[in-house]
Parts: structure tokens; sequence; C-alpha cells
């Protein structure tokens, strides 16, 4: 990171350092090429359930939480409660993901699946 920011690695360390204790930056990842562990194929899964209370929300986002095929979980405001983006082998997994897990938890009033074709995620965020 130094080297890329043309800086000593010693300021590196004590900038990063610095932005940790800070709470700004919180952690660090890896990035995962899901097509090279059979997770080729993404979507993004819009739900509502109902009733709409916290307890029923904080349910359901708990569960899906725990589905190996969840990459993320959004909990929205808005026509849909949640936004969830997986990650799966083929369109007879997705499916069955919608079908066999996700349509019999009783809270889940409407569910709609859209195919990602494209994921782009921006790697820098600047300060405004």
């Amino acid at each position: 990171m130094a080297e890329a920011l043309g800086i000593a690695p010693s300021t590196c360390l004590e900038r990063v350092r610095a932005l940790r204790q800070r709470g700004i930056l919180t952690g660090f990842h890896a990035d995962v090429d899901l097509a090279a562990i059979g997770r080729g194929l993404q979507a993004m899964i819009a739900v509502r359930v109902r009733p709409p209370t916290r307890s029923v929300i904080e349910a359901f986002r708990d569960f899906v939480e725990r589905m190996p095929e969840v990459v993320s979980v959004f909990v929205l405001t808005g026509p849909d409660d949640f936004l969830i983006h997986v990650a799966v082998r083929d369109t007879d997994h997705l499916h069955a993901v919608v079908l066999d897990k996700l349509t019999k938890r009783p809270e889940l009033a409407d569910v709609r699946t859209s195919i990602v074709f494209d994921h782009r995620r921006k790697r820098v965020v600047r300060p405004s």
C-alpha cells in the first residue's frame, strides 16, 4: 500500500493505525472469486415480510444471514424490507434457494429475484 501511495512503509503503517483507532477503518478483507468456488451466478432478491415488526424483521434477517448462499443483506425502508445478495451455482440452485428456503418462511409476503449480469464494486471511497 505504501508503494502504491508513494510514501514510506512506516508512514503508511502509522496512518493505517490512526485510521483504525479513529474507527474509520474497521477491518480488512480478502476478495473471493465466486466462480472459482462454484458460485458463479449472483442474484439480488427483494423481500417483503409481514407483519413488519422489529421481531419479525430481526428474526428473518438472522435466518438469511445464516444461509451459505448469502453474500450480503440489506435491511431497507420503502416497498421492500430486504435486499439479499446471493451467489449460487446455477439457476437451479437459485430456484431452490427461493422456493425451498425463503418461501417456506411464514412471514414472507413477497419475493422478487433479479439475476446479476455484472457486479462492479467501488474499491476506493474518497472523503467528500
